[in-house]
């Protein structure tokens, strides 16, 4: 066995909280992270989206991440924020509960999500780490959507944009 084939790769996630479990997202995915902002509502959206941020001039769709994994509604407060991804070349903002650090985790020490069976969509999971006494389910942020909800916030962008 050569050097290569013992040390195992390192990748870096940015770590964060929604509710008491703790997620990650590849680090490569993170455009920025922002202090929660005004959010400007847009009428018919589904329910998961809060509506949309003026950043620097560009119009981005904000996702609350609470909703979108089904879980109850929160308000906002200092620690909240606002992580700006980019998803097939769409910046999309997530609302998470507080941030936490950037880790680097070890491909060795990932291992498959567990199946939860009856229906249950966990494919946006596309992997679990453990790091320290804490389990951090790391987010595939391209199978959070279906590419219907994909085409649908690009939409609302461009309008946005427009100023429909």
């Amino acid at each position: 066995m050569d050097k290569n084939e013992t040390q195992s790769k390192r990748e870096r996630y940015l770590t964060f909280y929604i509710g008491n479990e703790q997620y990650g997202i590849a680090i490569n995915r993170i455009k920025e992270i922002i202090a929660m902002m005004n959010i400007t509502k847009v009428p018919k959206i589904p329910s998961y989206m809060r509506g949309v941020i003026n950043l620097r001039g560009s119009i981005i769709p904000v996702v609350d991440t609470r909703l979108r994994f089904n879980m109850d509604y929160r308000e906002a407060d200092m620690h909240t924020a606002i992580i700006i991804v980019e998803v097939e070349k769409i910046s999309i903002g997530f609302i998470v509960d507080r941030v936490e650090e950037v880790s680097s985790i070890e491909s060795s020490s990932l291992s498959e999500p567990p199946k939860f069976g009856g229906g249950i969509d966990t494919d946006f999971i596309c992997s679990v780490a453990q790091i320290e006494d804490n389990v951090v389910m790391i987010l595939d942020v391209l199978k959070l959507f279906e590419a219907d909800e994909l085409a649908d916030i690009e939409q609302i962008e461009q309008k946005q944009t427009q100023g429909e």
